[in-house]
């Protein structure tokens, strides 16, 4: 009898013990995503936005001027409201250029005036009705919702 020892063979094949962790994991959020879609449709933001009453409307239409401006017009009656000139209120541009280019993508009418509305509870909400987006000012600060308020100009609105 040989005294030699034999060393055991390294398995080729992994253990499958080190798996389990990480497909768990995987597993989970798999789940947690697949729950949220499910219940996505079922939550709604809590919000006290439902009773405010709109205490000043306007529609308003923004066409390119001739000389890099933006001419903000009122839809009612075709007077104009505001020229933005060209390089003025970045803030309004870019709002309404990324609006225009959803309508664009969306094929609604650039004719199709948006909703200006001020709401009893000093909120401020560019609603676009052909795409149905509503922007909350309020959530772009003071000065970019001033820049969209001195839009409303109508009488006894203290914005």
């Amino acid at each position: 009898m040989s005294s030699a020892t034999t060393s055991p063979m390294p398995s080729p094949l992994p253990r499958r013990g080190w798996a389990r962790g990480p497909l768990a994991l995987v597993g989970g959020f798999t789940a947690v995503a697949v729950l949220a879609v499910l219940a996505g449709p079922y939550m709604h933001p809590v919000t006290s936005h439902g009773a405010s009453q709109p205490v000043a409307m306007r529609e308003l239409r923004f066409v390119d001027r001739a000389d890099g401006g933006v001419g903000v017009i009122n839809a009612a009656d075709g007077s104009t409201v505001e020229v933005i000139p060209a390089g003025g209120q970045s803030f309004v541009r870019a709002t309404m250029r990324g609006l225009a280019q959803e309508r664009l993508r969306d094929g609604v009418s650039p004719e199709l005036p948006f909703r200006l509305t001020a709401w009893a509870d000093d909120r401020l909400t560019l609603l676009d009705p052909g795409t149905g987006r509503a922007i909350e000012m309020e959530s772009f600060g003071p000065t970019n919702e001033a820049d969209f308020s001195r839009m409303l100009k109508l009488p006894g609105v203290a914005r």
